[in-house]
């Protein structure tokens, strides 16, 4: 694999100085494999054939067919056998051509893994399984692409970051506001100070699952799914289909609510601005959980993460605020979510007041050819497509590994304090609770179900 991804490198050199019109050659593609064929599976899969330089020539899943949460057939059909469909629609001609052999499914994922003629991994699975697919993929010698939260416990994200440096593997994690206009224009505006030294942070998250999703009467499993390979890891329960497709993030045996389903975006685009890309809080606490009703479930409704950042900066995680990430800072506040672009407003505090500040207008900064300061940013404008330049020219891409980790440790730390009932002080240069072994050992397990286990090189 290591000869591989010098071809690849030198492939991407070459096409630099050649025009891009044509297809690249077989040999020049960046073969992909798919693992989890739901909807995100899906959505990946479309980026990715967007892409000429790619080609996906397998996909897995423990499900076949199926509808998502819906019980009868309604919208579009997912699984492994739509998915081998649309690839293989896409890529008809080729195929016709003799020139793309098709596309494999597997149903489990340590074959797809094993194929020596794959360059890279896409894992789009419930959370719970997304360390192991990832740690096997990137010692088979795989880049790896993975959702976020990049994994499901604190243990498999230090386990994972390790491997990705051992392996000197490409990773990119599915945090795709990165590749945002609107994120990137916001974290800029901070670093060139528009609003000044910041203070506050308002992390808005959205409100937990209020009580079952679906049917929470327990069954049998469907025909087409393989629940016990769907469980894996995680502890055995009576299949529901509440716990299922779609809705599996309510239970923290699978997931981690809307807490880690949306913390990888939010708090990931907080982390940027405040240049914590590797680093993290001083002490985090949870506040006011509350929960839903009855036992399907066991992640809060509402709830809040309170953390103190370096530079005396609060962030405040929580469901009461507005979506997004609001920045509050000593010259006016800055907030910014998907779709909005940046809201602004300022207020006259110290010796400049805003009137005085003409590299401010709020009519201009949003459009294209408005400078924020000197200071930019790594610019990503498709997710997919910064992944495919990074297979080929090894640049770290704008997600990696340990980005992703850090960007959610203070939801795993605020489940943490949640679950002991205290705050915790936490040292984020040696991610260590500080003072606390018992949270520090209970923070750092990954309690698998046998035989699974979580290896470390």
């Amino acid at each position: 694999m290591k000869t591989r991804r010098h071809f690849l490198k030198s492939s991407a050199a070459l096409a630099a100085l050649s025009p891009l019109s044509a297809r690249p050659a077989a040999s020049e593609r960046i073969t992909v494999g798919v693992i989890g064929c739901g909807a995100r599976g899906f959505a990946n899969l479309q980026g990715l054939l967007k892409e000429a330089d790619a080609q996906v020539v397998a996909v897995c899943d423990v499900d076949t067919f199926h509808y998502r949460e819906h019980t009868t057939r309604t919208g579009k059909p997912l699984g492994t056998e739509p998915a081998k469909a649309l690839v293989e629609t896409h890529y008809a001609e080729a195929k016709a051509s003799g020139s793309y052999k098709g596309c494999d499914t597997y149903s489990d994922y340590r074959e797809l893994c094993a194929r020596d003629d794959i360059d890279a991994i896409l894992v789009a699975t419930p959370d719970h399984w997304h360390a192991l697919m990832t740690l096997e993929a990137l010692r088979s010698g795989k880049d790896v692409y993975c959702e976020k939260p990049v994994t499901h416990t604190f243990g498999e994200g230090q386990s994972v970051v390790a491997e990705v440096a051992k392996q000197d593997a490409i990773f990119q994690t599915g945090s795709q506001q990165r590749s945002g206009k609107e994120f990137r224009r916001a974290v800029e505006n901070i670093h060139n100070g528009l609003i000044g030294k910041i203070s506050r942070v308002e992390v808005g998250l959205p409100v937990g699952y209020p009580g079952p999703m679906g049917s929470d009467k327990p069954g049998d499993p469907p025909a087409h799914q393989d629940y016990e390979m769907w469980t894996g890891p995680a502890q055995m329960m009576p299949y529901m289909r509440a716990r299922n497709h779609r809705w599996w993030r309510g239970h923290r045996n699978y997931g981690g609510g809307n807490i880690m389903d949306f913390i990888g975006h939010h708090n990931d685009i907080n982390h940027w601005a405040l240049d914590q890309d590797r680093g993290g809080p001083h002490s985090v606490e949870a506040i006011g959980w509350t929960w839903p009703e009855g036992d399907c479930y066991n992640t809060p409704e509402n709830y809040e993460i309170l953390c103190q950042y370096p530079d005396d900066i609060t962030v405040s995680i929580a469901s009461r605020h507005t979506g997004g990430i609001k920045w509050i800072g000593e010259d006016g506040w800055l907030h910014v979510n998907r779709g909005e672009g940046n809201r602004y407003d300022p207020w006259a505090t110290g010796e400049r007041p805003i009137s005085e500040r003409p590299e401010i207008n709020k009519k201009s900064w949003w459009d294209d050819d408005f400078s924020p300061g000197p200071i930019e940013v790594y610019r990503s404008d498709d997710h997919h497509r910064n992944f495919l330049d990074g297979v080929k020219s090894r640049k770290q891409c704008i997600c990696p590994a340990e980005t992703a980790h850090r960007s959610i440790t203070p939801g795993h730390l605020g489940f943490l304090s949640q679950d002991l009932g205290r705050p915790l002080r936490w040292d984020a240069k040696t991610e260590t609770v500080i003072d606390d072994a018992e949270a520090d050992k209970q923070l750092k397990a990954s309690p698998y179900r046998e035989p699974w286990q979580l290896s470390v090189s």
